[in-house]
């Protein structure tokens, strides 16, 4: 064993043996960024991208290298992680319901909740419910003793700086250079607001802090200094094959079918493309130096660092030209790979877990890392043997689910994509780590797709009352799609 491993094992004996009361619990600093795929630099999905802060986060810590979320949109993945249960279990699918308003799970104890039964002060700020309540109303006090500012952009430009695309003028789909002050940023304030929270808390009690940034969601605004840490080169963007679809089933299309994020087609047509990655890579490296301002704040509180729990996660990934689309709504690699970093007591520094991961599993991970009370209705799993030993085994594979009937399985080596219409891809991330080949209907490959097929959800329940917003449901019996109540049938043309 490693001796960072053994330092990990020392520090979690040394907790238990403390007996956990409420002061010596360690305290939870829960980072989110909003959109963030695995172009960051401990994950290496982009070989220009600058994010120093997350990369020394990383060497103090361990990183997750196959990470996924439950679903590739931001209410569902954000809605599981919180409350620990499966989108194909909630049937949370869509933008909407928020969880609260759905009778089987209006009163289901998040994870916020449940530190704050074990003594903890808990803040909540940015976005990490995906409906984030009201500050100063029964509804937040109910979540968190301290709610923040919601996540937002910040200022905006007078205009869009972006063409329409061909599926409307919607105001967020926008990027490029505009200029402004950071400080006028809503992560820069969210940073800020984090920073005078760590300083003003109580000494005594132990905190859960939950803070969610913006970006590098759409709009991607970004100043000309931001700008200039990448190249204006074609170098930036990221592989694609124009052909890369043609293996694919028709039904991969449908999960995204009347989405706002265009197509990689508009991009080439409207000379786009470039200008998007350099505004989404120049978000990352904002992202990354607020979430350094929060990071050295808690370095700057006397004794707080070393007993402080940090982990940073994404909601979802975001394909950036990447199977010809932009945006996320995909059961694809770029769109379920997400940043996964622990560091803090009990955590081995430098580790570099290849196993696979679900954001579902930082509930139980947390609760075990801080010796609070288990609980057994979480549907994740405890990540603490790979925190305290990157190579410790893991026999589950990662579970993304992108409304009834879709999933992706993925484990070390492959990705396995079933439809609601029973088609199915399967990737060699090993061989093929772009994913551009499907192997699903070659016969040397029938063992892998079997042994893959026994861990799709065995409860895939219908979308929960008041669902809306990407939505897809389909019906066997007319063998038709419908997204948000329109039937799309096989003849119909793909929108470009």
């Amino acid at each position: 064993m490693s001796r960072s491993a053994t330092t990990a094992l020392v520090a979690l004996a040394t907790l238990a043996a403390v007996g956990m009361a409420a002061g010596d619990r360690p305290n939870v600093l829960f980072i989110a960024a909003d959109d963030l795929n695995d172009w960051i630099g401990p994950l290496g999905g982009h070989t220009a991208v600058k994010t120093p802060h997350l990369d020394a986060l990383a060497a103090r810590g361990t990183t997750f290298l196959n990470a996924h979320i439950q679903s590739p949109l931001c209410n569902p993945s954000r809605a599981s992680l919180l409350i620990g249960l499966r989108p194909s279990t909630t049937g949370i699918y869509g933008l909407n319901p928020n969880f609260r308003t759905v009778p089987a799970w209006s009163n289901r104890v998040t994870i916020l909740q449940h530190f704050r039964q074990h003594g903890y002060r808990t803040y909540l700020a940015g976005k990490i419910f995906h409906h984030h309540p009201r500050p100063n109303t029964a509804e937040a006090l109910r979540e968190a003793d301290v709610v923040g500012p919601a996540a937002g952009v910040g200022v905006r430009p007078p205009a869009k700086l972006t063409p329409p695309t061909p599926m409307g003028n919607h105001i967020a789909v926008d990027w490029g250079e505009f200029p402004h002050r950071d400080e006028d940023k809503g992560d820069y304030r969210l940073a800020s607001w984090a920073i005078e929270q760590l300083r003003q808390r109580p000494a005594d009690t132990p905190f859960f802090m939950a803070i969610g940034f913006f970006l590098p969601h759409v709009p991607c605004y970004a100043t000309r200094p931001w700008l200039d840490l990448y190249p204006d080169d074609d170098r930036l963007l990221p592989p694609v094959r124009d052909d890369d679809r043609d293996d694919c089933p028709r039904f991969s299309w449908y999960l995204h079918w009347y989405l706002p994020e265009p197509r990689l087609k508009w991009f080439r047509d409207t000379g786009q493309w470039r200008n998007f990655v350099r505004s989404y890579l120049a978000c990352i490296s904002f992202v990354d130096a607020q979430i350094g301002r929060v990071l050295s704040a808690l370095r700057e509180e006397e004794d707080i660092e070393d007993r402080t729990v940090v982990v940073v996660w994404s909601d979802h990934g975001f394909h950036l030209g990447e199977k010809l689309i932009t945006g996320k709504n995909t059961l694809w690699e770029r769109s379920t790979r997400c940043p996964l970093i622990f560091a803090g007591p009990g955590i081995a520094a430098g580790g570099r877990c290849r196993r696979p991961a679900e954001a579902l599993d930082i509930y139980p991970t947390l609760v075990e890392l801080c010796g609070l009370t288990p609980r057994t209705d979480l549907e994740g799993r405890s990540l603490v043997p790979q925190l305290r030993d990157a190579e410790a085994p893991r026999t589950e594979p990662a579970i993304t689910t992108h409304n009834q009937g879709n999933h992706s399985v993925r484990s070390e080596r492959w990705r396995y994509i079933r439809y609601a219409d029973g088609s199915e891809e399967l990737y060699d991330h090993q061989t093929d780590p772009h994913a551009w080949t499907s192997l699903a209907g070659h016969p040397s490959h029938v063992a892998v797709l079997e042994q893959h097929r026994r861990w799709l959800p065995r409860i895939d329940a219908p979308p929960a009352p008041g669902s809306s917003d990407r939505v897809l449901t389909y019906d066997p019996e007319s063998d038709e799609a419908i997204w948000e109540g329109r039937p799309v049938r096989r003849d119909d043309p793909i929108p470009e």
